[in-house]
């Protein structure tokens, strides 16, 4: 086991207690994967997240084509990085959704200081308007009060792949081309990447539950300060 793996594993270890859960005693109605932990989530803070490694830097494009490093989006505030493709029809719906929840779920508090991107890494179909089309499906009337999202793609299928390789996120080429909503078969991972560009978790679709995501996130914000 690397050390990288081993303060993934130790970090999603502590952030749960000994103590039976059931369901019903679950936080707020958020169904998820936590209904089925066999453990409590432990309060925030009481755990840590060991850094993994340096989260990768390349060129992205925001949904009103606007050029930026990916860096200087990371740095500054806690960010949860989620790559998906728009013509997905099964897994990146639901780290969406899981995104949308965890953003209902911080509600308005330290808003400035948190941050979530959706990135596709389809970008010969999901342009700038494109994602600019499915940020609408995600973003409510209350966006301003809530965790700022970005919905990023890049300027092609040659500018994303370095960025892919940096963050470990592979895409074999699916073996039948024919079905056209799913060009692709990719493995879903969604990053905890702190003020300092830092992934600090890696969630895979097992664990990708909005209260452990939210409680990761009060995490490092608590060993921040």
């Amino acid at each position: 086991m690397t050390s990288a793996m081993a303060g993934l594993f130790f970090g999603l270890l502590a952030a749960m207690v000994a103590v039976p859960s059931s369901a019903s005693e679950s936080a707020d109605h958020i169904a998820g994967p936590a209904d089925n932990y066999v453990y409590q989530l432990a309060p925030p803070g009481s755990y840590r997240l060991p850094v993994i490694r340096t989260a990768a830097d390349g060129i992205v494009l925001d949904q009103t084509g606007a050029r930026y490093d990916l860096r200087d989006l990371l740095t500054g505030q806690t960010t949860f990085l989620a790559f998906i493709y728009t013509r997905c029809g099964d897994i990146c719906p639901l780290a969406t959704m899981r995104l949308a929840q965890l953003r209902e779920l911080a509600g308005s508090a330290d808003r400035h200081k948190r941050r979530l991107i959706t990135m596709s890494f389809d970008p010969d179909h999901d342009t700038p308007q494109r994602m600019a089309e499915f940020a609408k499906l995600w973003l409510n009337t209350e966006e301003q009060n809530q965790i700022p999202w970005l919905f990023l793609t890049a300027r092609s299928r040659a500018a994303v792949e370095p960025l892919l390789s940096g963050y470990d996120q592979p895409l074999p080429p699916k073996n039948d081309g024919s079905d056209a909503l799913r060009p692709v078969r990719h493995l879903m991972r969604v990053f905890l990447i702190d003020e300092k560009a830092r992934i600090r978790n890696i969630y895979s679709p097992d664990f990708l539950d909005p209260r452990l995501m939210l409680n990761d996130l009060l995490t490092l914000e608590a060993s921040a300060n």
